[in-house]
């Protein structure tokens, strides 16, 4: 159960203020492996460039597959250019993946393949587990919703959480600190920069109907 996991469960489960892109999906996605990489200690930033630091698999087939795609080579990589090459076609591969895990009647291939969030959805431990996250406001799933524009959870009650709850926070905030800022700022730039290559394409389609529409 990892940060991509759980985004993914977010983003379908939890309304957004506009319809979720796949392309910004993907690179919410990306950020998601790159934070959790960061808290497993695979990888550290060097200011906005990723350096390895370890080999070692992390026992998610996915996470695995983001930390053997890393450059090991200096100059390395910056973070956006990771969230650009690692994000092509992400959520489509976490998409597939969650298909083949989830139980069957989850109620994902519907949601995937008909946005119908009307779907009655069968718990799993996946879910339970992206919900508990989203609703004590976890640092790392809350700051890549809302780069998403989903809306955060409610806090009422908050001072009746688990300490254990709290805990786990401090412990992803002492390994991570404001690493996590980084990311999500290469994440705000990816999405504000594929938002622009979405009008520009907006702007010569509307441009190039007028043509043939003009008398």
């Amino acid at each position: 159960m990892t940060t991509p996991q759980d985004l993914l469960f977010v983003a379908l489960d939890v309304p957004a203020d506009r319809p979720v892109e796949q392309g910004d999906l993907s690179l919410a996605l990306a950020a998601a492996e790159l934070l959790d990489l960061l808290v497993a200690q695979e990888v550290t930033l060097r200011d906005d460039v990723i350096v390895p630091v370890s080999g070692h698999l992390t026992g998610d087939p996915m996470l695995d597959k983001a930390a053997a795609s890393l450059i090991r080579t200096e100059p390395y990589e910056s973070a956006e250019d990771w969230l650009w090459r690692r994000g092509d076609g992400l959520s489509a591969a976490y998409r597939d993946e969650l298909e083949h895990t989830e139980p069957s009647g989850s109620g994902l291939r519907q949601l995937f393949r008909r946005a119908d969030r009307s779907v009655e959805r069968i718990d799993s431990d996946a879910r339970r587990h992206a919900a508990d996250r989203w609703a004590r406001h976890e640092p790392l799933l809350a700051g890549l919703a809302a780069a998403l524009g989903i809306e955060e959870p409610e806090h009422e009650g908050a001072e009746h959480e688990e300490p254990a709850a709290h805990a786990e926070d401090e412990r992803v905030d002492e390994r991570v600190d404001d690493r996590v800022a980084v990311v999500l700022a290469a994440l705000g730039d990816a999405l504000t920069e594929l938002e622009a290559v979405r009008q520009r394409r907006r702007i010569e389609e509307d441009a190039f109907d007028n043509v043939w529409r003009a008398p």
